[in-house]
């Protein structure tokens, strides 16, 4: 290790910048909720568990805004399965 570090030419912030399509909020989960993020990010293999939860709450927008020509046919799809089965 070197007795002196020569910080002259550093740069403060981030190491990697946030695009510009993210932004850095506070928010506050369950400890259940943020266990199972977890819990399958660890299942993967690996990961982000941000991602997951962005996702995730992504998927869930989607289908509230998923027009109902298109949602009713998955529903009658899903119900005659399971009246067959």
């Amino acid at each position: 290790m070197e007795a002196e570090y020569d910080f002259s030419q550093g740069q403060r912030g981030a190491i990697d910048p946030v695009p510009s399509s993210k932004t850095r909020i506070t928010i506050r989960l369950d400890d259940e909720v943020l266990a199972w993020f977890r819990e399958q990010v660890d299942r993967a293999g690996g990961g982000n568990c941000q991602t997951l939860i962005n996702e995730a709450l992504r998927q869930h927008i989607q289908s509230i805004c998923q027009p109902l020509e298109e949602t009713l046919p998955n529903v009658v799809r899903e119900e005659l399965e399971r009246i067959e089965r």
